[in-house]
């Protein structure tokens, strides 16, 4: 695809309004950046189907640092199995609540610079924190944004970081926010990883894997 298509790109993703995961339909209804890092830790090498009942059971125990600052690292563990690494997330949780409490006052940062400072938080969990916690502009680039852009021809890179910094330079700051959530979901009906259905693809005519 050429780089001046990109509006009309969005415009068709948007359009055809694709049906969420339920994961990404609860992350979407977060307005809590806790919540957002929590859920999206639980996430790491989980398929939604598996994080959702598990982020569920997980927000039974608590909603905010304070609450998992004091909670016991097999109780969250068994809450959240069977995510993968589910004991490490566990562990992982609990001491990025306790350093919430203990030096940031309960609240989280409102930057990847700080954000990134955290145990096990990459820059892929940072950029949602900001986009979705915290309605910032940052652009989460995952395995489906990192897949489908280069699909699409709009970047040439070679790993999901890489993704990040090339859309930071061309994509319109407007579509940063929301950008995840419309890939992704493209993603996860359309443009699978294996064998798209690139015949019910809205924005095939735009694809330079298909042109």
């Amino acid at each position: 695809m050429n780089d001046k298509d990109i509006d009309q790109v969005v415009k068709l993703l948007k359009d055809a309004k694709q049906q969420k995961s339920d994961f990404v339909g609860l992350m979407d209804s977060f307005h809590d950046p806790y919540l957002v890092l929590i859920s999206c830790i639980l996430s790491l090498r989980t398929n939604d189907k598996t994080t959702y009942p598990a982020t569920l059971r997980m927000l039974e125990l608590g909603k905010t640092p304070a609450d998992f600052a004091k909670c016991d690292e097999k109780v969250l563990a068994d809450a959240i199995y069977p995510v993968g690494f589910y004991t490490n997330k566990s562990r992982q949780i609990i001491q990025l609540s306790k350093e919430l409490v203990d030096k940031y006052n309960g609240k989280v940062p409102d930057t990847i610079e700080e954000l990134v400072k955290f145990n096990g938080v990459g820059r892929k969990t940072a950029n949602l924190v900001v986009a979705r916690g915290f309605n910032k502009p940052a652009i989460c680039v995952d395995v489906h944004v990192h897949r489908i852009f280069n699909r699409l021809g709009y970047v040439k890179t070679k790993t999901p970081e890489e993704t990040e910094f090339a859309l930071r330079k061309k994509l319109p700051v407007k579509y940063w926010i929301d950008i995840n959530t419309l890939i992704v979901t493209h993603g996860q009906n359309i443009c699978k990883p294996q064998k798209p259905l690139c015949d019910k693809c809205p924005v095939k005519d735009y694809c330079s894997k298909l042109i």
